[in-house]
Protein backbone atom coordinates (compact mmCIF):
# COMPACT_ATOMS: atom_id res chain seq x y z
CA UNK A 1 0.00 0.00 0.00
CA UNK A 2 2.78 2.52 0.67
CA UNK A 3 3.98 1.95 -2.91
CA UNK A 4 0.58 3.18 -4.08
CA UNK A 5 0.78 6.23 -1.85
CA UNK A 6 -1.84 4.87 0.54
CA UNK A 7 -1.77 5.13 4.32
CA UNK A 8 -3.24 2.43 6.55
CA UNK A 9 -5.40 3.52 9.49
CA UNK A 10 -5.94 0.94 12.27
CA UNK A 11 -9.43 0.01 13.45
CA UNK A 12 -9.88 -2.12 16.54
CA UNK A 13 -11.84 -5.37 16.31
CA UNK A 14 -13.41 -7.69 18.83
CA UNK A 15 -15.24 -11.00 18.53
CA UNK A 16 -18.10 -9.31 16.65
CA UNK A 17 -16.04 -7.40 14.11
CA UNK A 18 -14.77 -3.82 13.71
CA UNK A 19 -15.73 -1.37 16.45
CA UNK A 20 -18.22 1.17 15.01
CA UNK A 21 -16.75 4.12 16.91
CA UNK A 22 -13.30 3.39 15.48
CA UNK A 23 -14.72 3.11 11.97
CA UNK A 24 -16.58 6.39 12.42
CA UNK A 25 -13.46 8.15 13.68
CA UNK A 26 -11.36 6.86 10.78
CA UNK A 27 -13.91 7.92 8.17
CA UNK A 28 -14.41 11.33 9.75
CA UNK A 29 -10.62 11.78 9.71
CA UNK A 30 -10.58 11.23 5.95
CA UNK A 31 -10.22 7.48 5.37
CA UNK A 32 -11.57 6.68 1.91
CA UNK A 33 -11.82 2.89 2.08
CA UNK A 34 -12.75 0.28 4.67
CA UNK A 35 -11.62 -3.36 4.55
CA UNK A 36 -13.69 -5.80 6.63
CA UNK A 37 -13.22 -9.53 7.15
CA UNK A 38 -16.75 -10.77 7.71
CA UNK A 39 -15.89 -14.11 9.35
CA UNK A 40 -12.77 -15.92 10.60
CA UNK A 41 -10.87 -12.64 10.93
CA UNK A 42 -7.13 -13.19 11.01
CA UNK A 43 -5.76 -13.40 13.67
CA UNK A 44 -8.57 -12.90 16.21
CA UNK A 45 -11.27 -15.16 14.75
CA UNK A 46 -13.84 -12.37 14.93
CA UNK A 47 -17.07 -12.60 12.93
CA UNK A 48 -19.45 -9.72 12.22
CA UNK A 49 -22.66 -10.25 14.20
CA UNK A 50 -26.11 -9.01 13.20
CA UNK A 51 -26.16 -6.14 15.76
CA UNK A 52 -22.63 -5.10 14.79
CA UNK A 53 -23.54 -5.18 11.09
CA UNK A 54 -26.49 -2.86 11.74
CA UNK A 55 -24.26 -0.45 13.63
CA UNK A 56 -21.61 -0.49 10.90
CA UNK A 57 -24.19 0.05 8.15
CA UNK A 58 -25.45 3.09 10.04
CA UNK A 59 -21.91 4.50 10.15
CA UNK A 60 -21.26 3.77 6.47
CA UNK A 61 -24.58 5.34 5.47
CA UNK A 62 -23.16 8.65 6.71
CA UNK A 63 -20.14 8.20 4.42
CA UNK A 64 -21.57 6.90 1.12
CA UNK A 65 -18.40 7.84 -0.78
CA UNK A 66 -16.39 5.18 1.09
CA UNK A 67 -15.05 2.20 -0.86
CA UNK A 68 -16.12 -0.87 1.12
CA UNK A 69 -14.15 -4.09 0.58
CA UNK A 70 -15.47 -7.22 2.29
CA UNK A 71 -13.35 -10.37 2.53
CA UNK A 72 -15.30 -13.53 3.32
CA UNK A 73 -12.43 -16.01 2.99
CA UNK A 74 -13.85 -18.15 5.79
CA UNK A 75 -17.22 -18.80 4.15
CA UNK A 76 -16.81 -22.59 3.89
CA UNK A 77 -15.06 -23.24 7.20
CA UNK A 78 -17.37 -21.45 9.65
CA UNK A 79 -20.96 -22.12 10.67
CA UNK A 80 -21.78 -18.56 11.68
CA UNK A 81 -24.20 -16.67 9.41
CA UNK A 82 -22.94 -13.96 7.07
CA UNK A 83 -24.01 -10.39 7.86
CA UNK A 84 -22.71 -8.37 4.89
CA UNK A 85 -22.32 -4.62 4.76
CA UNK A 86 -22.23 -4.29 0.98
CA UNK A 87 -24.77 -2.02 -0.65
CA UNK A 88 -24.51 0.66 2.02
CA UNK A 89 -21.98 2.70 0.01
CA UNK A 90 -21.86 3.60 -3.68
CA UNK A 91 -18.65 1.68 -4.30
CA UNK A 92 -18.10 -1.77 -2.87
CA UNK A 93 -16.54 -5.16 -3.49
CA UNK A 94 -17.39 -8.49 -1.89
CA UNK A 95 -14.74 -11.20 -2.25
CA UNK A 96 -14.86 -14.93 -1.54
CA UNK A 97 -11.67 -16.93 -1.97
CA UNK A 98 -11.53 -20.72 -1.94
CA UNK A 99 -8.04 -21.43 -0.56
CA UNK A 100 -9.08 -21.78 3.09
CA UNK A 101 -11.70 -24.42 2.32
CA UNK A 102 -10.12 -26.32 -0.57
CA UNK A 103 -6.39 -25.76 -0.22
CA UNK A 104 -3.82 -23.02 -0.91
CA UNK A 105 -3.04 -24.33 -4.41
CA UNK A 106 -6.46 -23.16 -5.60
CA UNK A 107 -5.76 -19.45 -5.95
CA UNK A 108 -9.19 -18.31 -7.02
CA UNK A 109 -11.75 -15.87 -5.68
CA UNK A 110 -15.19 -14.72 -6.75
CA UNK A 111 -15.79 -10.97 -6.67
CA UNK A 112 -19.02 -8.99 -6.82
CA UNK A 113 -19.28 -5.23 -6.70
CA UNK A 114 -20.64 -2.05 -8.20
CA UNK A 115 -19.97 -1.57 -11.95
CA UNK A 116 -17.21 1.00 -11.50
CA UNK A 117 -15.26 -1.06 -8.97
CA UNK A 118 -15.61 -4.30 -10.95
CA UNK A 119 -14.48 -2.54 -14.13
CA UNK A 120 -11.39 -1.23 -12.34
CA UNK A 121 -10.55 -4.73 -11.13
CA UNK A 122 -10.94 -6.04 -14.70
CA UNK A 123 -8.62 -3.33 -15.96
CA UNK A 124 -6.00 -4.09 -13.34
CA UNK A 125 -6.18 -7.80 -14.11
CA UNK A 126 -5.65 -7.18 -17.82
CA UNK A 127 -2.43 -5.35 -16.96
CA UNK A 128 -1.26 -8.22 -14.76
CA UNK A 129 -2.05 -11.94 -15.07
CA UNK A 130 -4.69 -11.33 -17.73
CA UNK A 131 -6.91 -14.26 -16.80
CA UNK A 132 -7.61 -16.93 -14.19
CA UNK A 133 -6.64 -20.47 -15.17
CA UNK A 134 -9.64 -22.29 -16.63
CA UNK A 135 -8.30 -25.52 -15.15
CA UNK A 136 -8.47 -23.97 -11.69
CA UNK A 137 -11.94 -22.58 -12.38
CA UNK A 138 -13.24 -25.98 -13.50
CA UNK A 139 -11.66 -27.71 -10.53
CA UNK A 140 -13.33 -25.29 -8.12
CA UNK A 141 -16.71 -25.63 -9.83
CA UNK A 142 -16.43 -29.42 -9.58
CA UNK A 143 -15.68 -29.12 -5.86
CA UNK A 144 -18.66 -26.82 -5.40
CA UNK A 145 -21.23 -28.91 -7.26
CA UNK A 146 -20.04 -32.15 -5.64
CA UNK A 147 -20.25 -30.74 -2.10
CA UNK A 148 -16.66 -31.81 -1.54
CA UNK A 149 -16.51 -29.89 1.74
CA UNK A 150 -19.01 -30.75 4.45
CA UNK A 151 -19.28 -27.24 5.89
CA UNK A 152 -21.08 -28.16 9.13
CA UNK A 153 -18.59 -30.96 9.85
CA UNK A 154 -15.54 -28.85 9.00
CA UNK A 155 -16.66 -25.82 10.99
CA UNK A 156 -17.60 -28.03 13.95
CA UNK A 157 -14.16 -29.68 13.89
CA UNK A 158 -12.36 -26.34 13.91
CA UNK A 159 -14.70 -25.12 16.62
CA UNK A 160 -13.90 -28.10 18.84
CA UNK A 161 -10.17 -27.50 18.41
CA UNK A 162 -10.46 -23.79 19.21
CA UNK A 163 -12.71 -24.38 22.20
CA UNK A 164 -10.50 -27.15 23.56
CA UNK A 165 -7.40 -24.97 23.42
CA UNK A 166 -9.15 -21.88 24.79
CA UNK A 167 -10.59 -23.96 27.64
CA UNK A 168 -7.24 -25.57 28.44
CA UNK A 169 -5.56 -22.17 28.49
CA UNK A 170 -8.27 -20.77 30.76
CA UNK A 171 -7.63 -23.63 33.21
CA UNK A 172 -4.02 -22.45 33.31
CA UNK A 173 -4.94 -18.81 33.84
CA UNK A 174 -4.22 -17.70 30.27
CA UNK A 175 -6.70 -15.46 28.43
CA UNK A 176 -7.44 -16.48 24.83
CA UNK A 177 -10.15 -15.94 22.22
CA UNK A 178 -11.27 -17.23 18.84
CA UNK A 179 -14.91 -17.09 17.74
CA UNK A 180 -14.52 -18.61 14.28
CA UNK A 181 -11.98 -19.90 11.79
CA UNK A 182 -8.57 -21.47 12.24
CA UNK A 183 -6.88 -19.33 14.88
CA UNK A 184 -6.75 -18.59 18.58
CA UNK A 185 -5.45 -15.21 19.76
CA UNK A 186 -3.51 -15.02 23.02
CA UNK A 187 -2.54 -11.62 24.52
CA UNK A 188 1.04 -11.66 25.81
CA UNK A 189 3.30 -9.06 27.42
CA UNK A 190 6.27 -9.92 25.19
CA UNK A 191 5.66 -11.34 21.70
CA UNK A 192 9.29 -12.00 20.85
CA UNK A 193 10.00 -13.82 24.08
CA UNK A 194 6.81 -15.89 23.92
CA UNK A 195 7.41 -16.94 20.31
CA UNK A 196 11.03 -17.85 21.04
CA UNK A 197 10.18 -19.87 24.16
CA UNK A 198 7.43 -21.75 22.36
CA UNK A 199 9.71 -22.49 19.41
CA UNK A 200 12.32 -23.82 21.83
CA UNK A 201 9.60 -26.08 23.28
CA UNK A 202 8.72 -27.36 19.81
CA UNK A 203 5.69 -25.19 18.94
CA UNK A 204 5.56 -22.67 16.09
CA UNK A 205 3.23 -19.70 16.54
CA UNK A 206 2.98 -16.35 14.79
CA UNK A 207 3.89 -13.06 16.47
CA UNK A 208 1.02 -10.60 16.59
CA UNK A 209 3.18 -7.84 15.11
CA UNK A 210 2.43 -9.29 11.68
CA UNK A 211 -1.25 -8.46 12.07
CA UNK A 212 -1.54 -5.39 14.28
CA UNK A 213 -0.61 -1.73 14.16
CA UNK A 214 -1.55 -0.20 17.51
CA UNK A 215 -3.24 -3.07 19.36
CA UNK A 216 -1.54 -4.67 22.38
CA UNK A 217 0.86 -7.56 21.72
CA UNK A 218 -0.25 -11.14 21.30
CA UNK A 219 0.45 -14.39 19.50
CA UNK A 220 -1.61 -16.29 16.94
CA UNK A 221 -1.99 -20.04 17.34
CA UNK A 222 -3.35 -21.93 14.33
CA UNK A 223 -5.46 -24.97 15.25
CA UNK A 224 -6.02 -26.45 11.79
CA UNK A 225 -3.88 -29.51 12.55
CA UNK A 226 -4.27 -29.56 16.33
CA UNK A 227 -5.11 -33.01 17.75
CA UNK A 228 -6.74 -33.77 21.11
CA UNK A 229 -3.42 -35.13 22.36
CA UNK A 230 -1.73 -31.83 21.48
CA UNK A 231 -4.05 -29.60 23.49
CA UNK A 232 -2.66 -30.20 26.97
CA UNK A 233 1.05 -30.01 26.10
CA UNK A 234 0.49 -26.92 23.96
CA UNK A 235 -1.50 -25.19 26.69
CA UNK A 236 1.25 -26.01 29.20
CA UNK A 237 3.87 -24.58 26.86
CA UNK A 238 1.87 -21.41 26.22
CA UNK A 239 1.21 -20.88 29.93
CA UNK A 240 4.92 -21.20 30.61
CA UNK A 241 5.90 -18.99 27.68
CA UNK A 242 3.64 -16.06 28.52
CA UNK A 243 4.79 -15.75 32.11
CA UNK A 244 7.46 -13.12 32.74
CA UNK A 245 10.93 -14.59 32.59
CA UNK A 246 12.61 -14.85 36.00
CA UNK A 247 15.03 -12.05 36.75
CA UNK A 248 18.65 -12.93 36.26
CA UNK A 249 21.07 -12.52 39.11
CA UNK A 250 24.65 -11.57 38.56
CA UNK A 251 27.33 -12.00 41.19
Amino acid sequence: MPALGLRTVPVRVDGEGPLPDDVRSALEAGARALVVTDRAQNPTGGAVSAPRARALRAVLAQHPQTLLIEDDHGHAIVDLPLHPLSGTTRHWAFVRSVAKAYGPDLRLAVLAGDPVTVDRVHGRQRLGPGWVSRLVQRAVVRLWVSDAVDVPAVSAAYGRRRDALIGALAERGVEASGRSGLNVWVPVPDETGAVARLLHAGWAVAPGSRFRMSAPPGIRITVSTLTPDDVGPLADAVASAVRPAPARRYV
